[in-house]
C-alpha cells in the first residue's frame, strides 16, 4: 500500500524539496505541505474526518507557532497515531532524548542529501512491512526484526572500502528481482566486479537487509545466491 506523507516544515522552499524527495521514494506519496503547528493539526483532522489518515510526517522541530515534539504530545492526546520523522537540524542530546520518548521512530539531520532521506523512508517501509499482518509477534526474532529495519546503514556508519552510492545500487538490483541472484549477475547489473558485489551482498546479509541462500544446480559445488529480506 501507499504510505501517505505529510511534510511539516517552515521554509518553503525546503518543504517543497522535500515533498519532492518524497514523491520520488517508491511506496510514498506526499499529500501535503504545511508550515506550522495550527495547520498541521487542522490537516490531520481534515484528513481522519474524511475517512483517509496520514501515516507518516516528516517534522521539522522549529515551527513558528511552536515545537515540533509538543505538537507529537498534542497529536497523541487527540488520538492520532501516524508516525514520525524529526527532519531538523537539533544536535543536542537532550532534544534527541526527548524525541525518543514520545515515539520519533527516525531522526535526520539537516543539511542532508536525497539519498539519505530516501534511506530513511525505505527503512521505515520495510518496519511497517514487518508488521503489517494481524495477530501475535511469532517470536523475539521477529520483533527484533521489525525494530532493526529502522536501522539505517548511512554512509559515515559503512564499514571501510563501501560506499553509500554502490550499496544503493546493489541493493535496487536484489529488490528488482523476482528470484535469488549470484553475486556476479549482482555485479553485472550494477556495473562492478563479482567480488565487490558479493562484499556488499554480504554486508547485507549481516544487517538484514538480505538472505543468503545456496542454489544446487545438477553437478559441483552449490552457488550461493542472495535475495532480499
Amino acid at each position: 500500500m501507499t504510505i501517505d506523507v505529510l511534510v511539516v516544515e517552515d521554509d518553503p522552499v525546503a518543504a517543497d524539496a522535500h515533498a519532492l524527495y518524497v514523491g520520488r521514494a517508491p511506496g510514498f506519496r506526499c499529500v501535503g505541505a504545511v508550515h506550522s503547528v495550527g495547520a498541521a493539526l487542522r490537516f490531520l483532522e481534515r484528513r481522519r474526518a474524511e475517512g483517509d489518515p496520514v501515516a507518516l510526517l516528516l517534522l521539522d522541530l522549529y515551527l513558528p507557532d511552536g515545537h515540533g515534539l509538543e505538537l507529537v504530545g498534542r497529536l497523541r492526546a487527540a488520538g492520532h497515531d501516524a508516525d514520525i520523522i524529526a527532519v531538523t537540524s537539533a544536535r543536542d542530546l537532550a532534544t534527541v532524548r526527548q524525541a525518543v520518548s514520545v515515539g520519533v521512530v527516525q531522526y535526520l539531520l539537516k543539511p542532508f542529501a536525497a539519498a539519505s532521506l530516501r534511506s530513511k523512508l525505505e527503512h521505515y517501509a520495510r518496519y511497517r512491512a514487518s508488521l503489517a499482518r494481524d495477530g501475535e509477534a511469532l517470536g523475539q526474532d521477529e520483533v527484533d526484526q521489525a525494530f532493526a529495519e529502522l536501522r539505517s546503514a548511512d554512509r559515515s556508519t559503512l564499514p571501510k572500502g563501501l560506499t553509500g552510492a554502490t550499496l544503493e545500487a546493489v541493493a535496487a538490483v536484489l529488490r528488482q528481482s523476482d528470484v535469488g541472484l549470484a553475486a556476479a549477475a549482482v555485479g553485472t547489473a550494477a556495473g562492478v566486479s563479482r567480488i565487490t558485489a558479493r562484499r556488499y551482498l554480504e554486508y547485507l546479509v549481516e544487517t538484514g537487509r538480505a538472505v543468503r541462500e545456496p542454489q544446487y544446480g545438477n553437478v559441483g559445488r552449490p552457488e550461493l545466491c542472495y535475495r532480499p529480506r
